[in-house]
């Protein structure tokens, strides 16, 4: 069964495979000896180390029999009460006692007994150690003073002491002097020197004393004034000076001259900073912002549009500036001005000249929506949602979002402004010809009685106060006292009077703006 395979061309003549019995094998072509198959084998390099090899491998299949057997993780689930069972859990318990001998302890771990360190030892620990500055930073060593020092029984002072100092908000100038070092005494008669010539309520928080302090009579004494100088107003600086038993004032005029300066540049991703890149001010940039959102909504504007405003500008002779007022602010789209707002009227206000010459929105349009919101409520009888009960509803209801900007629908003056019953905060707007308008549920009022407004002003933020069950704004019209609905109101008919020498004033005024050139500071203009 195991006879030579001689068809293979093995040397040992050894077959692979059991021959089945009752079929003789087949027999095959005798295979042609190649040259590798009777070339000389080749000497092995491993050939010493051979009976090693041997012998581990022998290991090897030992290991992988007892391992076969045992299997390295026994389940205890299977075959449990048979002696590989037990031995299985003999095992285990060697293992888990094993772990609790290798147990940490944690009992405090003893350490090496304190030594006394006398007096010298600390000092030399103390001259080596480093110690921060809040600890008083008393390092190294410190000797005492030798014979060659002498003691002075008082340390010598400056004859003259120069500083400055600001006021602050509600401050007061004595009480600033006084913190400077200034007696009360001298504080006072310098104080009341200066009121003299200007208001003291009129110097603006932030202004810089320049004090000299000169030498005292004792150590007790506060120093006496030598000389205190400063700027109440851009055109004027004081200096008050100490002159044997008093003090006189100088008044020292300073020359000013004011232009227009005017800044424009592209829109961009953000007015705010491309306005403060072109080196508008931030009080310049914040009040062109609210007097253009009363003519472009900043969401019609483009990237390529362009902003235009000219702020008066402040420069005095020693060198300082400052921006006052703005006076134009304009827009322009492709080259041509889409909006152009100047300040005008004894209330400041921004006014363009369609609305001077009464053929602007105010006069010929709708009223507009007075909050950017949905409408959630109409006019009519409903069911109060407090209340429970149906009953006249004298407005319109728009529901947005918190704190939201609540405008002026139109020109008018402020009839009242607080808190008004079920309306909460409530602000009404008197428009004349018997028109009038009402805002309720406002989180806050950002208007007075009395006060003029003008269309898209702001004059609140919504809000949920008075009888509400959820931010909104409750919007009234009234005609002749007695509400309308809002809605119904196509057009507002209002006297006006066009003055042409008011018109011609305004055209005047804005082409003098206009003719400024762009980024002309004071003196720069021929």
């Amino acid at each position: 069964m195991f006879g030579p395979r001689e068809d293979l061309g093995l040397a040992g003549g050894a077959t692979f495979g059991r021959a089945r019995p009752g079929i003789a094998p087949a027999r095959r072509a005798p295979l042609v000896p190649t040259a590798a198959a009777v070339a000389p084998p080749r000497p092995t390099v491993l050939g010493p180390i051979h009976p090693v090899a041997k012998r581990w491998g022998k290991l090897c299949k030992r290991i992988e029999i007892w391992t076969a057997f045992y299997g390295p993780a026994p389940d205890l689930a299977e075959n449990v009460g048979t002696r590989g069972w037990f031995k299985s859990l003999a095992l285990l318990v060697c293992l888990i006692v094993l772990a609790l001998m290798f147990w940490p302890r944690f009992a405090p771990l003893e350490a090496a007994q304190l030594v006394a360190i006398d007096e010298a030892a600390q000092r030399e620990f103390r001259a080596q150690a480093l110690r921060s500055f809040a600890a008083g930073s008393m390092q190294g060593r410190h000797f005492a003073a030798g014979e060659g020092v002498i003691r002075l029984p008082a340390a010598p002072e400056r004859p003259m002491i120069q500083l400055f100092a600001t006021i602050g908000e509600n401050d007061s100038m004595p009480r600033m002097l006084q913190r400077a070092g200034v007696g009360s005494g001298d504080a006072g008669q310098v104080a009341a020197m200066v009121a003299s010539a200007v208001s003291l309520s009129d110097i603006a928080p932030g202004t810089r004393f320049s004090i000299k302090l000169g030498a005292r009579s004792s150590p007790s004494d506060p120093r006496p004034v030598t000389a205190i100088a400063f700027r109440p107003r851009f055109d004027l600086a004081l200096e008050i000076k100490r002159q044997g038993g008093g003090f006189t004032l100088a008044r020292k005029p300073i020359a000013v001259d004011v232009t227009p300066l005017r800044i424009q540049g592209l829109v961009g991703a953000s007015l705010y900073r491309s306005a403060r890149a072109a080196g508008a001010p931030p009080s310049a940039v914040q009040d062109y912002l609210r007097a253009i959102d009363q003519a472009v909504p900043f969401d019609d504007l483009s990237p390529t549009d362009s902003f235009d405003f000219v702020v008066a500008y402040k420069h005095a002779v020693d060198g300082e500036g400052a921006a006052g007022d703005l006076l134009y602010a304009g827009v322009l789209r492709a080259g041509q001005p889409r909006a152009q707002l100047l300040r005008w009227g004894s209330d400041g206000h921004f006014t363009s000249l369609d609305d001077l010459a009464g053929t602007g929105q105010a006069d010929t349009g709708l009223f507009g929506a007075p909050v950017a919101g949905r409408l959630t409520s109409g006019f009519g009888l409903r069911r109060h949602p407090i209340l429970g009960y149906v009953r006249m509803h004298a407005g319109v209801d728009y529901g947005a979002a918190w704190g939201s900007p609540i405008y002026a629908v139109t020109d008018g003056r402020v009839q009242y402004a607080g808190w008004h019953g079920g309306h909460g905060n409530y602000v009404r707007l008197d428009h004349g010809s018997g028109i009038a308008t009402g805002y309720g549920h406002m989180s806050r009022i950002a208007v007075s009685s009395g006060m003029p407004v003008r269309r898209g002003q702001i004059i609140g933020y919504v809000g949920s106060t008075g009888l509400s069950t959820g931010a909104h704004l409750h919007y009234e019209v009234y005609r002749g006292g007695q509400t309308v609905d809002p809605m119904s109101v196509r057009m507002v008919q209002r006297p006006q009077v066009v003055d042409p020498k008011e018109i011609a004033a305004f055209k005047a005024r804005l082409q003098a703006l206009l003719a400024v050139r762009p980024s002309a500071l004071v003196g720069s203009q021929r």
